[in-house]
């Protein structure tokens, strides 16, 4: 069976699972509803032999409805084949059922995801922070979270008062100096 072929059969199974479907400079986008995320993707794996989970991702869309969407990308080794599957999410409910148990590399990314964004994992086996501390009260990744980032009242831990964005600690300036001379932690704190 061909890459298309496999995918023409997929859309024929899942049928009115399948919410739209997006071909875009060689991809296929299959859009599910996210009550469906495990049986499609244990199905893709399984039956499809789609047996490689290249990443996990997720965008905010504020301001709109559904504002959240979480992006799989799937590969089939055997096939040579690429799959994407979009899920939209509610900002009521920012939950969606975890495939750690079908794929153990999204373990992961979704906690990479419930960590930045916020969207909750029904079912991970060990969904806490992986970035930020526990405790962190905010979702960096969410678009109403600030550039210059948050104050915080641990020292220790974080800066305690929000980072500059221009010449900012983290930031390099465009020059023609070795990788060693251009980085930020090299130059003297800004005033």
């Amino acid at each position: 069976m061909t890459g298309p072929e496999l995918l023409a059969s997929l859309a024929k199974l899942f049928g009115a699972k399948i919410q739209e479907q997006i071909e875009f400079r060689g991809e296929t986008t299959f859009v599910i509803a996210a009550l469906d995320i495990r049986e499609v993707a244990k199905f893709c794996k399984e039956e499809l032999s789609f047996d490689y989970l290249l990443d996990i991702s997720s965008v905010d869309h504020f301001g709109n409805e559904p504002r959240f969407e979480v992006v799989y990308e799937l590969y089939s080794m055997t096939l040579s084949v690429h799959l994407r599957l979009k899920l939209r999410v509610s900002e009521d409910d920012p939950a969606v059922d975890t495939i750690s148990d079908i794929w153990p590399t999204a373990n992961w990314h979704e906690r990479e995801i419930y960590d930045m964004m916020g969207l909750r994992f029904n079912g991970h086996p060990d969904l806490r922070r992986i970035l930020m501390w526990d405790g962190y009260p905010y979702f960096p990744l969410r678009k109403e979270f600030p550039l210059e980032g948050k104050p915080s009242d641990m020292p220790d831990v974080a800066f305690t008062s929000a980072a500059p964005m221009e010449g900012g600690p983290f930031v390099t300036q465009p020059s023609t100096a070795t990788t060693k001379d251009r980085e930020p932690r090299a130059h003297p704190p800004l005033d």
